[in-house]
């Protein structure tokens, strides 16, 4: 099948099926990596594609006073991640890559790295997270130190970082800030290292103390 068969099929998916933007687009880069890893075969031109319509929906977000109640069903480390994500405007992923090093407690940021966009950026550090954040500071450090005694020399690592400098996991500012309860195998290189907190994790934590402040309007926090 050449271009204008790939065409037709892709447009069927938007006509026909009525998938979502990102089923198509996910259609769309399998058939690429078909043709081109796989076939051997290079795709020049698919020419016009009726591209599926992405929905646009307005976010509900939590007031304040919700955020407080929520907070109150909170302890720990998922509080304090809470409190990252509301008062300093992060993303979940964003939340859960950061790093030691990426906290700036003198300038009060947080610098987020590979964000929306895979651009890197700045945003506040709320001032109710400081003396908690240096608290778990000192957990973190102590997990790493605990992991270079156990043998586990390493931190999982951005690919392009790990390649220029091989020994930067082994420093405690490139640990992740919410690192996971265990060792795990990275699934891209076999090494067994820490990695961060699992979403499902934070989500769960989120959900119950939802339940528990009584609120049953169908918003998310993260």
């Amino acid at each position: 099948m050449g271009e204008s068969d790939i065409r037709a099929f892709l447009n069927h998916l938007a006509v026909n099926k009525k998938v979502a933007a990102s089923t198509q687009n996910q259609a769309l880069c399998a058939i690429i990596f078909l043709y081109r890893e796989v076939l051997q075969i290079n795709i020049e031109d698919l020419g016009r594609i009726t591209w599926a319509k992405k929905p646009k929906r307005l976010p509900i977000v939590f007031s304040q006073k919700e955020v407080q109640q929520i907070l109150e069903h909170l302890s720990g480390v998922y509080k304090l991640m809470v409190m990252l994500l509301y008062g300093g405007g992060l993303r979940l992923n964003e939340c859960l890559r950061l790093r030691v090093k990426d906290i700036d407690f003198d300038n009060n940021q947080i610098f987020i790295r590979d964000g929306k966009g895979y651009k890197d950026r700045y945003t506040i550090l709320p001032q109710s997270a400081i003396a908690p954040l240096k608290q778990h500071f000192q957990k973190v450090i102590k997990i790493h130190e605990q992991d270079i005694e156990a043998g586990y020399n390493s931190i999982s690592m951005p690919y392009s970082i790990e390649k220029k400098y091989p020994n930067a996991g082994n420093e405690v500012g490139w640990h992740f800030l919410f690192p996971g309860n265990s060792i795990s195998k990275d699934p891209i290189t076999g090494i067994e290292r820490r990695h961060h907190i699992h979403e499902r994790l934070l989500q769960r934590a989120v959900k119950t103390a939802i339940q528990k402040a009584g609120i049953h309007s169908p918003r998310e926090i993260i």
